[in-house]
């Protein structure tokens, strides 16, 4: 028995949709994470891009659970002394690019180096309903049947 390692000959990428409307962030994040990367498929090879394309619409109706949306904090820093900045998730998600949130989440869970770069240009996010991918004819994912803890209503 031979250990198999893909190739790029090997790899087939798909186009997955999923709906962001009500489901928790933490764990939206965690299964596109996990299609990024290509964890789901029986040929994953860690080395490899073997991850779907991912398109998630409504990001701007995500749940968190808990006081997160009151409490939890993105930090930059301006780089003068003392520049330290911070906004918390609901400023961001009633501002003008509430998808940041969602790009944020899947890009911690994904391992830090230069192929999780590569992986999160699969990765496509808008804040409604809208997306110019119908071409690619995605698969539709639905992630709020797949665990009745993945919703959230508030």
């Amino acid at each position: 028995m031979k250990t198999f390692s893909a190739t790029p000959a090997d790899i087939d990428k798909k186009w997955i949709l999923i709906d962001a409307e009500g489901v928790v962030l933490g764990r939206l994040a965690s299964i596109v994470a996990m299609r990024l990367r290509g964890k789901h498929k029986a040929t994953f090879t860690p080395s490899m891009d073997m991850g779907d394309n991912v398109i998630i619409i409504n990001a701007e109706k995500v749940q968190m659970t808990g006081k997160k949306r009151s409490d939890k904090r993105y930090y930059w820093h301006t780089g003068h002394p003392g520049g330290i900045k911070f906004r918390t998730a609901g400023e961001i998600l009633e501002g003008k690019f509430p998808e940041r949130v969602m790009v944020k989440a899947v890009q911690r869970m994904l391992p830090g180096g230069p192929l999780s770069k590569t992986q999160m240009t699969n990765l496509r996010v808008y804040a409604g309903s809208d997306h110019p991918h119908e071409a690619q004819n995605p698969e539709v994912l639905d992630v709020k049947a797949m665990n009745p803890k993945n919703t959230r209503s508030a």
